[in-house]
């Protein structure tokens, strides 16, 4: 349902004017002396950004696990076993057949009494139920932070967010070339795609690890509004 919008321009010219400047006027962004963000880990290489990714995922209760490409199915339906995951939600994603994980290994699952769902754009409540009783939400990192082992997700329309935020359990695939040392490098990324006039997703979610919450006594519990476990696999470049 669409609504209506009415008294902008008087809304937008009220504004203007407390602000005491005309209306279009456009806002120069600072260009600051000091720059200490971009010095944090500035020369890593992939190598050392994997390390540092690899430890903070030790001190955010997430499973670090490295893989070649031609790995990844087989380490992916080991995780599946070893936890008893029997149902599985993933993207609508081609980049998923690069690692194998296409229609012939989701077959051999489904012989292993594992169920596959693939999110499907035209079937909203359906996409909705299907990553509530999941066991385990597949997804690809778009981008990956080391500093604080968190991997960005562009949502799209094949892409629903549900997919890492329902299921009880979240595995991440993290191709080792979107690793970056923070967010410094992931805000410069998306602010040069929305100058460059590329279309972005309108939700991009940034998670790091399992779901978490603390009182105010700092007890920390795990799981409280998402996944309880997460897993990161991290795909060495070919």
């Amino acid at each position: 349902m669409e609504g209506n919008v009415t008294n902008k321009e008087s809304f937008l010219d009220h504004i203007a004017q407390k602000l005491n400047r005309p209306r279009g006027q456009a806002i120069k962004k600072p260009d600051w002396n000091y720059k200490p963000q971009l010095n944090v880990l500035q020369n890593a290489n992939q190598d050392d950004l994997a390390e540092v990714l690899k430890k903070q995922c030790e001190v955010i209760h997430t499973d670090y696990i490295e893989a070649s490409a031609d790995e990844v199915a087989e380490t992916m339906e080991k995780i599946l076993k070893t936890n008893q995951l029997r149902s599985v939600i993933t993207y609508d994603d081609p980049r998923f057949n690069e690692y194998g994980l296409n229609e012939i290994k989701q077959n051999e699952w489904k012989v292993n009494g594992i169920s596959t769902y693939i999110w499907d754009n035209t079937k909203k409540q359906e996409n909705i139920n299907a990553a509530e009783t999941a066991d385990v939400g597949i997804t690809i990192s778009d981008m990956t932070l080391a500093e604080s082992g968190t991997v960005l997700l562009f949502s799209n329309r094949n892409k629903g967010r549900s997919v890492s935020l329902l299921p009880k359990t979240f595995i991440a695939i993290v191709p080792k070339s979107t690793v970056v040392p923070r967010m410094t490098q992931a805000a410069t990324a998306i602010a040069k795609l929305v100058a460059d006039g590329e279309d972005i997703a309108s939700c991009i979610d940034f998670i790091t690890g399992p779901s978490n919450s603390a009182d105010i006594e700092l007890n920390l519990i795990v799981g409280v509004h998402g996944p309880i476990k997460a897993t990161y696999i991290l795909v060495k470049d070919k």
